[in-house]
C-alpha cells in the first residue's frame, strides 16, 4: 500500500481521501497508538469537505476504542501544539488545489515517522482471517472494536493558546514590533485566525489581504508562490513608491494551513526562500548558547545556509525533504550532550525546537517582524551571498528513476571530477563555490536539478544532459 507521501496523506476528495478512507484511517490510528485508550485531538483547515472528513476521521477513532477532541478550524502549527503529549489528525491538504483534502497524523506535536506511518498502512491492509468466509478476509480496519470499548468525543477551543504560545515565544527574539508595518495575505486559509492577530498583539500594524477563511480560495491559489502573490507583491510596492499611506517593512503570504511562509520585501519582490531560511537559522545559531548548535535542512537548500550558520560558530546537518524531524532526532541522538538542534527548516517550511515539532509558518511570521524590527530586512540580507539559483524538472517515469539515479550515482562524479559528492539523498555535487543536487521527485514523473552558482546556466546544461542521458538509458 502506497498511501502516504512526503507530507501525510493528500489528494482529490472524489476518489482517494474520501470518508470511507478518514474513518479507515482513524481506526487505525486508534489500533496502532502506544496508548491505552487514546485521546486524539482532531483539526482542520478551511476546506469544503473538511466537516465531513473530520467527522469521519472521529467515528473511526472512536470505533477504533480512542476518544476524540474536535478542535475545529485550525493552522496545523495550532494542531501540532494541541497534540503535545497525545496523538492528533489535521484535515488539511496544506497548499493543494480547493478539491483536494488530506490527513496528517502526530504524536506529540510532531507528524508521524515513516515507521508509525508504515504501522497504519500495515493495518489498513491486513485480513482478519478470523473464520474463512468473505467478510472475515476484509480488512482489519472495517471491523469496529466491542460496542462497549467506543470512545467518546468533547470539543476544545485549541486556537487561543496556540496564539499565546506563539506570541510568548516570539518575544524572545528580536525587539518590539511598536508599529511597524507588515502586509499579510493569508490566502484564504487559517493564517487568517492566527497571523494577523499574532501580529498585532505583537505591536504591528497589519493589513490583511484574503483575510476571510474560504475553502475555494478566491483570492488566489493556496500555494503561495511569485506568482500567486501577485497582488500581495503590487500592494507592498504600490505602498513603497508612494501610494495612499506610509509603506509597509514587509509582506507575507501563506498557504492553506498556515505552515508555509513565503517573505516580500518593501518594494514588494520576493526574498528567496533560501535566503529567508539564512537568515533565521543565523540568528538561532548566534543565539543559542549551547557549545554545539545545530541547524537541520534539506538537499537543496543553499549554501548560504551553511555560510551564515557557520559564521554564528554552529554547523548544518541535512536530510532528505519531508524529514525535517527525523534529521532533528538524528543530530540529537548522534551529538553529545553541547548538542543542541536550534533550528530546522527546507525551502518555505521551518520548525522552531524551542517552541515544538510542528512545521509553523506563523511563529516564522512573528520571529521574522521581530528580527527586522530590531535591524531592518536590508541589514539581515547584507551578510549573505545570493547566488544565482535555478531549479529544473526532467521528465522521467516512474519505472525508469532507480535506475536513473543509479547510473547518475557514477555518470555525474565522472562528469564533474573536482567536484565533492555527497550521495546520501540524491546527488548533490559542491562545484566551484556553487552546488547542483539531482534527486527524484517522490510525487511526479520527474528527476528535479537544482543549481546554485555564479553561472548557473552555463552549470545547469551541463547537468541535464546529464540527467537526459542517463533516463534514456534507463529505458
Amino acid at each position: 500500500m502506497d498511501l502516504f507521501g512526503t507530507a501525510g496523506i493528500r489528494g482529490d476528495t472524489r476518489d482517494r481521501v474520501t470518508p470511507t478512507l478518514a474513518l479507515r484511517v482513524g481506526r487505525a490510528a486508534a489500533h496502532e497508538t502506544d496508548a491505552a485508550a487514546p485521546t486524539f485531538v482532531v483539526g482542520r483547515d478551511g476546506r469544503e469537505t473538511g466537516s465531513a472528513l473530520a467527522s469521519a476521521v472521529g467515528a473511526g477513532l472512536q470505533s477504533g476504542g480512542a476518544s476524540g477532541v474536535r478542535g475545529g478550524r485550525l493552522p496545523t502549527p495550532a494542531l501540532g501544539l494541541a497534540a503535545r503529549r497525545r496523538p492528533g489528525i489535521m484535515v488539511t491538504a496544506s497548499h493543494n488545489p480547493p478539491a483536494d483534502n488530506g490527513l496528517k497524523l502526530f504524536r506529540d506535536g510532531e507528524e508521524y515517522d515513516s515507521d508509525a506511518e508504515g504501522a497504519v498502512e500495515r493495518f489498513l491492509a491486513a485480513e482478519r482471517g478470523t473464520g474463512g468466509g468473505a467478510a472475515d478476509a476484509a480488512p482489519a480496519s472495517d471491523r469496529p472494536v466491542g460496542w462497549d470499548e467506543w470512545g467518546d468525543v468533547e470539543h476544545a477551543a485549541v486556537l487561543p493558546d496556540y496564539r499565546r504560545a506563539v506570541i510568548d515565544y516570539a518575544r524572545d527574539h528580536g525587539t518590539p514590533l511598536d508599529g511597524l508595518r507588515v502586509a499579510a495575505d493569508a490566502g484564504n486559509g487559517m493564517a487568517a485566525r492566527a497571523a494577523p492577530a499574532v501580529l498585532r498583539e505583537l505591536g504591528a500594524e497589519v493589513v490583511t489581504l484574503n483575510g476571510n477563511v474560504d475553502g475555494h480560495f478566491p483570492g488566489r491559489e493556496s500555494k503561495p508562490t511569485p506568482e500567486s502573490l501577485a497582488d500581495l507583491r503590487a500592494f507592498v510596492a504600490d505602498a513603497a513608491s508612494g501610494g495612499e499611506g506610509a509603506g509597509f517593512a514587509l509582506g507575507m503570504g501563506h498557504d492553506g494551513d498556515a505552515d508555509r511562509i513565503v517573505v516580500v520585501d518593501d518594494d514588494g519582490d520576493v526574498v528567496h526562500e533560501d535566503t529567508v531560511l539564512a537568515v533565521l537559522a543565523e540568528h538561532f545559531t548566534r543565539a543559542s548558547d549551547a557549545g554545539d548548535p545545530v541547524v537541520v535542512t534539506t538537499p537543496n537548500s543553499s549554501a548560504r545556509v551553511d555560510e551564515r550558520v557557520a559564521a554564528a560558530g554552529g554547523r548544518v546537518e541535512r536530510v532528505r525533504l519531508g524529514a525535517l524531524h527525523e534529521g532533528i532526532a538524528a543530530a540529537r541522538s548522534e551529538g553529545d550532550s553541547e548538542t543542541v538542534v536550534v533550528f530546522a527548516g527546507e525551502p518555505w517550511k521551518h520548525i522552531h525546537p524551542d517552541l515544538g515539532p510542528w512545521i509553523d509558518g506563523v511563529a516564522s511570521a512573528a520571529v521574522l517582524a521581530r528580527l527586522v524590527a530590531a535591524e531592518g530586512l536590508d541589514a539581515l540580507r547584507a551578510p549573505i551571498t545570493e547566488r544565482p539559483y535555478r531549479k529544473v524538472s526532467v521528465d522521467c517515469p516512474d519505472d525508469r528513476k532507480a535506475a536513473a539515479m543509479s547510473t547518475l550515482e557514477t555518470a555525474l562524479p565522472a562528469a564533474f571530477p573536482d567536484a565533492a559528492t555527497d550521495t546520501e539523498h540524491g546527488v548533490r555535487l559542491e562545484v566551484d563555490g556553487g552546488w547542483t543536487l539531482v534527486r527524484p521527485s517522490g510525487t511526479e514523473p520527474y528527476v528535479r536539478v537544482y543549481a546554485e552558482h555564479d553561472d548557473v546556466d552555463a552549470l545547469v546544461e551541463r547537468v541535464v544532459a546529464v540527467v537526459e542521458d542517463a533516463v534514456d538509458d534507463a529505458g
